[in-house]
């Protein structure tokens, strides 16, 4: 396997941005988002990276991209290294030399800057993650189910399919705690006419892709879209439907009433609740098999769903 790319650098450039997976860099007119191959399990980044991960992410957010243009214009300006290196230079990057291009070719994306819109648009097609552990409280009480002020069938069990999807917003924040909130809650945030918008074209996204999906044999159980504006016209931004912002079930397997295999990093969650850990950082290392487990599940998806190998990559 390859080495995983823990962090960047870019010399002449400061980092504008570290998230838990992306590097961004401030290019005056547009952005550079990186995505690494850090991984993390529990709001902690875990010290061992998965090689290709961030590749994964990067190139398939490509293949949506493409796929969805017609539905909602998005973010992207170039994913070619001539491009994205003429840009650093013009940026005030001093050198560029062949092992930071073999470094962020694959993993890296020019884009447009936007007003990003504070909250995360969610769609959910199953009852699983947190909304199925919210669901379980309330149906214990009886009564209606209103799962974030949404009315849902009584009786769900794990992984079951909801009659229609649903549009369940979170709140962005800082602590890396992101909270459900009301479809009311994020009109007050965004503003009713946004909001509208929002929710239309997050669950126009998530058909679209779900019905995709479904004819390679996989399953979006949920995925979260993040969108922007630009001159009074949202946008399509960050990641879109990958293994870390979406689950991806695989569908001959797929039975209610219990978790399903996915395409993500289960196979690291899994591995740490075995342990002896509390959850806070430092996160511990991970083991060869557990890195190369999830790493194939990662570049699995990549190749189910897109019908290439993941280095052919995606140019623009």
């Amino acid at each position: 396997m390859p080495e995983p790319v823990i962090s960047t650098d870019i010399p002449g450039l400061q980092k504008f941005v570290t998230g838990k997976v992306r590097d961004v860099y401030d290019l005056g007119d547009a952005l550079l988002l990186v995505a690494t191959d850090r991984i993390s399990a529990f709001d902690v980044v875990l010290p061992t990276g998965i090689p290709d991960k961030g590749r994964v992410l990067t190139q398939m957010s490509v293949f949506w991209f493409e796929l969805t243009k017609d539905l909602l214009p998005n973010h992207l300006i170039a994913t070619d290294m001539d491009t994205i290196g003429q840009r650093l230079r013009d940026a005030g990057a001093t050198e560029i030399t062949s092992e930071l291009v073999s470094q962020l070719e694959g993993r890296s994306l020019l884009v447009k800057k936007c007003k990003a819109f504070p909250v995360e648009c969610v769609v959910r097609g199953y009852l699983a993650g947190s909304a199925y552990n919210d669901y379980k409280t309330m149906f214990g009480h009886g009564g209606t189910v209103n799962l974030y002020g949404i009315p849902v069938p009584v009786g769900l069990r794990e992984s079951d399919l909801f009659p229609e999807p649903l549009f369940t917003p979170a709140s962005k924040s800082h602590s890396g705690h992101d909270e459900n909130i009301t479809q009311a809650r994020a009109a007050e945030i965004v503003g009713q006419a946004a909001f509208e918008e929002l929710k239309a074209k997050s669950i126009a996204l998530y058909t679209t892709a779900r019905d995709y999906a479904a004819q390679h044999g996989i399953i979006i159980a949920d995925t979260k879209f993040e969108f922007g504006e630009i001159d009074g016209q949202i946008i399509l931004i960050d990641e879109a439907l990958t293994p870390d912002s979406s689950r991806f079930w695989e569908a001959s397997d797929y039975k209610p009433g219990r978790a399903q295999l996915s395409f993500d990093k289960q196979f690291v969650r899994d591995y740490l609740l075995t342990l002896d850990w509390d959850k806070t950082a430092p996160g511990p290392a991970l083991p060869a098999e557990i890195v190369e487990k999830t790493a194939e599940k990662y570049r699995d998806a990549y190749r189910r769903l897109t019908g290439r190998e993941l280095h052919e990559g995606a140019q623009q």
